[in-house]
């Protein structure tokens, strides 16, 4: 046995060798993204330790003194904080009620759609928005929103008054709804790529025989396209559900100003205020804190979001 074992090593090493030789581009391939993976997402890890650390620059990472859960305590005391928090998981919780559905809803109407030329037209349409970057879009919020915007110069054509007290992107009131509608607006299209695709993936005799026992086109998208896809949909909510931390620092950071801190300022950008906004900062280890709490934050919505969903009977991601 212990000689079968010597003799089948040397040609499976072999075969292995050759295996990894016939894909050689694809691993080449590989090398690119598992660089992105080592050096922007485990090499931070890292720097972890500052959140329990007082940072000082002649020491580094790793000579400066431990102080335990300090950091995490002075977030109990710190006002800003709090409003920070509340306005993370509020506009977090806007993202996934009125934006999750969007992207089903146009990928259901554009299956409905008979006409591929016009099909794929809207799709283009519909996904372009996504490629600009918030730098781009945010621009374009302003020149047609604000202060000496387009749509502020057609009111004051017919509401002179109105347009006097013109304030949208510096109201409380409505910023929230900016940020919503321009999300939807932004990311609706390319989020319907794999809800198309899933309903692709559906056996179509199901819709055969719906045909012939007489549904009409909407009780086929109820009782067979929608749980056609019902997998994917809740595998993107349990996706959306794990970044509920994550409310769009991109996108905040290039619209909101100082009017509108009280309902826009999120965890991300209070981070960065605290870190770069004021001055030269070396207090490295009270954001390190910030952002850890956020992430375990998330940790633990998608483990809870992923058993919720084995239990109701559905694959999770874990």
């Amino acid at each position: 046995m212990a000689t079968n074992r010597s003799l089948s090593r040397p040609h499976g090493r072999t075969d292995l060798k050759k295996e990894i030789w016939r894909n050689r581009y694809f691993y080449l391939m590989l090398l690119l993204p598992m660089a992105f993976f080592i050096i922007f997402k485990y090499l931070p890890l890292y720097g972890l330790q500052l959140a329990f650390k007082e940072y000082m620059l002649n020491k580094g990472i790793t000579g400066s003194p431990w102080i335990g859960f300090d950091h995490f305590k002075r977030m109990t005391v710190e006002p800003e904080f709090f409003v920070a928090f509340k306005n993370t998981i509020i506009i977090s919780l806007y993202r996934i009620i009125f934006g999750f559905p969007v992207p089903i809803i146009l990928a259901l109407m554009i299956n409905e759609v008979y006409f591929n030329r016009f099909r794929r037209f809207t799709q283009t349409i519909l996904t372009f928005p996504h490629f600009l970057s918030w730098v781009i879009v945010s621009g374009l919020v302003l020149n047609m929103f604000g202060d000496s915007g387009v749509i502020k110069k057609l009111v004051a054509l017919y509401s002179p008054e109105m347009a006097t007290n013109w304030n949208m992107l510096y109201s409380k009131a409505s910023f929230r709804s900016f940020l919503i509608i321009t999300d939807i607006w932004k990311e609706a299209g390319w989020g319907t790529i794999i809800y198309l695709a899933a309903i692709a993936g559906i056996d179509p005799s199901y819709y055969e025989a719906a045909t012939i026992d007489g549904c009409n086109r909407l009780q086929k998208v109820w009782h067979i396209t929608i749980p056609g896809i019902m997998g994917i949909i809740v595998i993107q909510l349990l996706l959306r559900v794990g970044w509920v931390m994550e409310a769009g620092f991109d996108q905040i950071f290039n619209l909101y100003t100082p009017p509108v801190y009280p309902v826009a300022d999120i965890l991300d950008t209070y981070v960065y205020r605290i870190t770069f906004g004021r001055g030269v900062s070396m207090d490295m280890g009270f954001p390190t804190a910030v952002g850890l709490f956020k992430n375990v934050i998330n940790f633990a919505l998608i483990m809870t979001a992923n058993a919720i969903a084995r239990r109701a009977g559905h694959d999770g991601i874990i």
